[in-house]
């Protein structure tokens, strides 16, 4: 069991709630479009600002060499842009996934979702675009998901941001951690969907080519499809004019031979390829500034 908060840590965490509670009535007042435009417009002038903008060019140059410092500060710039936006929407997510006018989806996307249906299925997606709408859309559209995510330090917070997002994973939303790993197994097995983001760091995961550089990864969507012997799609919600996106999804071929280990390191390289082409197709849309490669 965690040690009870200080009576400092309570007061922080209320401070912290307090505050997010008046961002959350701010930015939910102002509607999706005019937050969303509000907010990308000033993480555009200000995240550079912030150490991991010199992270974020370093690895994009690292990256993606044949580009020239005019499209390496254009790409920075709509990447700022575009996680700013994408925090304020947010708070809408609701409203956005709920208007079909905003998405231009691809019919690979609705195959995806008539074969997990039918069989279950593992999704995998990136930081790109707005990633926050990538279940809640799969939900929308008559596909109940299950989650995973960080939980955050802060609890009041929590219960708070979970407001926006959780009622989209009507399979359950859970923690990272072996008994959410237990669950998804379980949901998977009885021939439920899990939706899992896979392009972070992973300290104890896989190394696999990404850029051409190995960048420890998750190995987990890999195992859990080969284990449950179910189709596994790497999906993305790109953005386009404003709050509109355009989504793809691809199937990804699952290793399954006589050798478990191999299958999985091939298939969460596969994953990764997927990965990359994503980001090849917009840069700046995918979110440079993490640790991505170091271990």
């Amino acid at each position: 069991m965690a040690p009870s908060p200080t009576l400092l840590k309570r007061a922080q965490f209320q401070a912290e709630a307090l505050g997010f509670r008046a961002l959350a009535a701010l930015v939910s007042g102002l509607g999706p479009d005019r937050a969303s435009a509000i907010s990308g417009a000033a993480w555009q002038k200000l995240a550079p600002l912030n150490k991991r903008h010199a992270r974020a060019e370093a690895q994009m140059r690292a990256a993606m060499p044949a580009l020239a410092d005019a499209g390496i500060a254009a790409n920075l710039a709509q990447m700022w842009e575009n996680l700013g936006r994408t925090s304020a929407e947010a708070f809408h997510i609701g409203a956005l996934v709920a208007d079909k006018d905003r998405f231009a989806i691809s019919e690979d996307t609705h195959e995806a979702i008539r074969v997990a249906k039918a069989r279950g299925s593992v999704f995998v997606s990136l930081h790109q675009g707005n990633w926050e709408l990538a279940a809640p859309l799969l939900h929308t559209l008559g596909l109940p998901v299950a989650g995973v995510y960080q939980k955050l330090l802060n609890p009041l917070v929590e219960d708070q941001a979970s407001v926006f997002r959780k009622p989209f994973y009507t399979l359950g939303l859970y923690a990272k951690g072996n008994e959410a790993a237990r669950q998804l197994m379980r949901i998977v097995a009885a021939k439920g969907t899990v939706a899992i983001m896979a392009d972070l760091r992973d300290m104890s995961g896989i190394p696999v080519p990404f850029f051409h550089r190995d960048a420890p990864s998750t190995g987990f969507p890999a195992l859990l499809a080969r284990t449950r012997d179910v189709p596994l799609f790497a999906g993305v919600v790109f953005r386009e004019a404003g709050a509109t996106f355009r989504v793809r999804t691809v199937e990804i071929p699952v290793a399954r031979t006589a050798d478990r280990e191999a299958d999985i390191v091939e298939t969460t390289a596969a994953i990764q390829r997927c990965f990359e082409g994503f980001i090849r197709e917009k840069p700046g849309q995918w979110m440079w500034g993490h640790r991505r490669w170091s271990r």
